[in-house]
């Protein structure tokens, strides 16, 4: 295999975090939850590190983060659901990583990301809603993505094992 990264990309809620570690298994790479690398770092969820820096700077941190992660051997890497929409990620990660777009409906994501972690872009407003205008700020970014694998369905090892097949015919060149 190449040296190459594998990085998720898709709305909060799309499965980035569950599917990852299925993939990094099954291909035998490590797996980087770059939330939870803020996290450890920051000693505080991604909630209050947005609450007392302001999203602007929880952006730069997630930057930095991310690009330590390319100075490493190939991971199976999930950045934060608004990481490709900031500009110039997609770009300047493109040499060192294939993306995958984790595809899923605002109303499966908003399921997901209700019944899971505090989702601090989601604060405030009506879930679907903001859900659905999260998507419509994103879709562009996100479909650039070199493949894009429906993840609507309830088994995350279906979605996971699709990626693997990608890669291993060769998406991962």
């Amino acid at each position: 295999m190449s040296r190459r990264h594998i990085v998720l990309v898709g709305l909060p809620g799309s499965g980035k975090s569950t599917i990852g570690p299925l993939v990094a298994e099954a291909l035998g790479l490590p797996f980087v939850d770059v939330d939870a690398v803020l996290t450890r770092r920051m000693g505080m969820p991604v909630d209050r590190i947005i609450a007392e820096s302001g999203e602007a700077r929880f952006r730069e941190f997630e930057r930095e983060a991310f690009a330590e992660r390319l100075a490493e051997g190939p991971e199976v890497i999930a950045p934060g659901g608004g990481w490709a929409a900031q500009p110039g990620n997609l770009e300047g990660a493109r040499a060192r990583c294939v993306f995958v777009w984790l595809k899923v409906s605002p109303a499966v994501a908003i399921g997901r990301a209700e019944s899971g972690a505090v989702r601090p872009l989601l604060a405030g407003g009506e879930g679907l809603a903001r859900m659905s205008a999260l998507l419509a700020e994103r879709e562009s970014f996100y479909k650039q993505a070199d493949t894009t694998v429906a993840n609507d369905g309830g088994d995350p090892a279906v979605a996971a094992a699709e990626i693997v097949g990608w890669i291993r015919r060769g998406g991962f060149a």
